[in-house]
């Protein structure tokens, strides 16, 4: 998303099919949700208010309103067809918003937290940033949270299986040039706000452009392991917008590679020919200063 006025045109192409987005994403673990909002300090804390950027169909957005702290969340998606998903939903305290990271019908300092949920690698700016940090009062905080399967994950995190460090090393050979979390790149905008110098930190004293977050970033994970059949992994896998993309020839060259790898040697499958996939749901957080 960066700076731009859209999503980016393979992103928007790829999530076009909100319904199968919907249908076949994970939702997330409930200890992971659990140590994520207490990192925000609004587990437990009544009525909080939360701005969602990038709510898409609302997987994350869900396990708010479903809270018993009765959470008033403002959800921003710039993306028409999964807005429209997550305003069918019409979830108890959940404003469903037009809007995107850089730009959020948000007034000033409204949020005790701001969520990114899957979603904050497309938008990781310091413009995003600047405007977050406008719509947080100060010492709430923002956070992003994943799930990331073992086929997405990035390069230095070891695979569990032989099978899904094939599938990993298939997605990484789609790369289109857009920022995905295995890329690690997001986290470079913070890296930014560090600053490498004295004279660095005497000039941003001065500049009144001292970082807006804490610094270094939280970080935690939690792992955890699925059984899906082979149709629904084949259908979870689609829902990455580079594989989504695939025609002709190439949709029918990862048509063949996964119905190979999905009989390699280490799938482990239960007594319903379910696939064991691995995974973790990562999160970060910062505070508003």
């Amino acid at each position: 998303m960066a700076s731009q006025s859209r999503l980016p045109e393979a992103a928007e192409e790829g999530f076009k099919d909100a319904a199968s987005y919907d249908a076949f994403r994970p939702s997330y673990p409930p200890e992971a949700v659990q140590a994520f909002l207490e990192r925000l300090k609004i587990a437990e804390q009544d009525e909080a208010k939360i701005v969602e950027i990038a709510s898409g169909t609302g997987k994350f957005t869900e396990l708010l309103a479903q809270r018993p702290e009765r959470f008033t969340v403002k959800a921003i998606e710039p993306h028409a067809g999964m807005r429209d998903k997550l305003g069918q939903k019409d979830l108890k305290g959940i404003q469903v918003i037009d809007g995107k990271a850089d730009k959020m019908p948000v007034e000033d300092e409204w949020g005790d937290a701001c969520i990114a949920a899957q979603a904050f690698h497309w938008f990781a700016t310091q413009e995003s940033l600047k405007e977050i940090e406008r719509v947080l009062r100060p010492g709430a905080v923002f956070g992003g949270i994943w799930n990331i399967e073992d086929y997405n994950k990035p390069k230095d995190w070891e695979a569990t299986t032989k099978w899904e460090q094939k599938l990993n090393d298939f997605v990484f050979s789609l790369d289109d040039g857009l920022p995905r979390f295995r890329h690690q790149k997001w986290k470079e905008v913070f890296d930014q706000h560090l600053p490498t110098n004295p004279v660095q930190v005497i000039k941003d004293t001065f500049t009144n452009s001292l970082p807006s977050f804490s610094l270094p970033l939280g970080e935690a994970s939690t792992k955890w392991t699925v059984w899906l059949s082979e149709e629904a992994l084949s259908s979870r896998l689609n829902t990455l917008s580079q594989i989504a993309v695939l025609d002709g020839e190439d949709r029918e060259a990862f048509v063949k590679l996964f119905n190979e790898i999905i009989r390699e040697d280490d799938v482990e499958r239960n007594e319903k020919g379910e696939i064991a996939v691995h995974g973790q749901t990562f999160f970060f957080w910062t505070d508003r200063l």
